[in-house]
């Protein structure tokens, strides 16, 4: 099991603050850092304001060595392909080819409107989202010296250099993820290093890799070719007033934590409800981390938990 660290900066989170966290992850032993993509609070005030996810992990890049860096999930929305191409293979040369790239077509009206970023219907974002992604992959995969071409119905490519190229071959790692039934499963199949749901009941996670996989299989991949993830909410503790404490630091009750994350209550209590969605094939997990104050949380299931599942 491969366990990740993954923050909400627009929640208010300064640059300084998510240093901390990825150095206390890469020290922990945590296998990668993740960070959202998002420009407004989804509660709260926000202060002191949003940070821009893949200018942030170029910073971290330079003042980490080992952890590996990404977005979950960049909005496909937030940035032209061939602009996006350049920074994360930009980020990915910085990092020393520790990058990978999460990606989905945006969902959150309020913060488009608030940015003046535009904010097409959802049938349009899902086919940009592709185009997007059949960019992002032919720039990076063109041969250097050979020129990218692309004609699609929302963007055009013509006689690009497809430069800078990213350190990984044949490009970073994209992660793609969701609960929709037909176009999220396909994308996955087609593009995808992993596949991540976030925040879902067991039976939820169970029907959509079901889905996945079967579209892993209709496009001739093989079946293990494909990592298998999920992102909870974290909120452990050596004690129940210790759960009880974080989960107060949140804005969260216990109660409502354990019905929805097994990543909620002590040790013990989380190794025992990890096991049923390790059987059902979650072979990593992101412990999406919300008061990134607490070090400490980091740093105890890093060293309290994680020895107990392998």
């Amino acid at each position: 099991m491969d366990f990740r660290v993954f923050v909400e900066p627009q929640q208010g989170a300064t640059y300084g603050d998510q240093l901390a966290v990825a150095q206390t992850a890469e020290a922990a032993g945590y296998s990668a850092f993740f960070r959202s993509d998002h420009y407004l609070a989804m509660s709260g005030d926000g202060l002191p304001g949003p940070t821009d996810s893949w200018v942030t992990l170029g910073g971290i890049a330079r003042e980490t060595s080992t952890i590996r860096l990404g977005t979950m999930v960049t909005s496909a929305t937030f940035r032209h392909p061939g602009v996006l191409a350049i920074s994360v293979a930009q980020v990915d040369e910085m990092s020393g080819g520790r990058v990978e790239l999460g990606i989905g077509a945006g969902w959150f009206e309020s913060e488009h409107q608030a940015y003046a970023i535009p904010f097409p219907a959802l049938g349009e974002r899902f086919d940009r989202l592709g185009e997007q992604l059949d960019i992002l992959t032919g720039l990076w995969t063109t041969p250097t010296g050979q020129t990218f071409d692309y004609n699609g119905a929302n963007y055009r490519v013509v006689d690009s250099p497809g430069l800078p190229k990213p350190v990984q071959t044949p490009h970073p790692p994209i992660v793609i993820g969701g609960g929709g039934p037909k176009r999220t499963p396909a994308l996955a199949a087609k593009y995808a290093t992993e596949f991540n749901i976030p925040f879902v009941p067991l039976d939820t996670l169970k029907a959509q890799y079901a889905r996945v996989a079967a579209a892993v299989a209709d496009a001739g991949r093989a079946a293990d070719s494909l990592t298998y993830s999920a992102a909870f909410v974290l909120c452990a503790g050596r004690d129940e007033a210790e759960v009880t404490r974080r989960a107060a630091a949140i804005g969260r009750e216990v109660d409502e934590l354990r019905s929805n994350s097994p990543l909620a209550g002590t040790a013990g209590e989380i190794v025992d409800r990890l096991g049923p969605f390790v059987e059902a094939g979650v072979q990593r997990v992101y412990l999406q981390t919300l008061d990134m104050s607490d070090l400490d949380h980091l740093e105890f299931f890093a060293t309290e938990v994680i020895p107990q599942l392998g």
